[in-house]
């Protein structure tokens, strides 16, 4: 039988169902349940897509919002009980570029609060690398970070899934 993993990244693509593998195995894993919501609502249809989003989950979700102090959230939270899902690293890594914060920083003191936890974590992040390379170099700079922050993660991490159409594919499991 095969141990649970105490951190996972979850990696997909764009509506590629990374986010409703990861709360389902969120549930699996404990009653106690915090999700950590990096999504800011700027526009009408973001604030339409944070709504669906909370919709699927239910009251034993306790839900905190962290579009860019998330390693001190996570710390914040060490010591209890439960699991918990950050969703998603790429919309934190935006609002870390666009407001100007040191993305090195930042993800050295996310990658040490990980560590330090003592909950299962469980981290939804895009997979960008398919596409094309963007034509500008803001796009070009975010694509490269994300890759960068995923394979740190991935490095870390217990388990690393891989949603395609629905599907998850384990791609690393310790």
């Amino acid at each position: 039988m095969t141990q649970q993993a105490r951190t996972t990244l979850v990696l997909g693509g764009a509506r590629s169902g990374k986010s409703r593998h990861a709360q389902a195995l969120a549930e699996r894993m404990a009653q106690s349940r915090v999700f950590i919501a990096t999504a800011q609502a700027f526009d009408a249809e973001m604030r339409e897509r944070i709504a669906r989003h909370q919709a699927n989950r239910d009251s034993s979700w306790w839900t905190v919002e962290a579009p860019i102090a998330l390693a001190e959230t996570i710390l914040q939270h060490r010591g209890t009980s439960g699991v918990l899902l950050v969703d998603c690293l790429t919309l934190w890594l935006s609002n870390l570029l666009l407001s100007d914060q040191d993305v090195e920083t930042a993800v050295d003191a996310l990658v040490t609060a990980i560590r330090e936890s003592t909950l299962p974590i469980i981290l939804v992040s895009n997979e960008v690398g398919y596409g094309i390379v963007p034509d500008n170099a803001l796009a070009r700079r975010f694509r490269d970070a994300a890759g960068q922050l995923n394979q740190r993660l991935s490095a870390i991490c217990d388990a690393t899934v891989l949603v395609v159409a629905g599907n998850p594919i384990t791609i690393k499991q310790q």
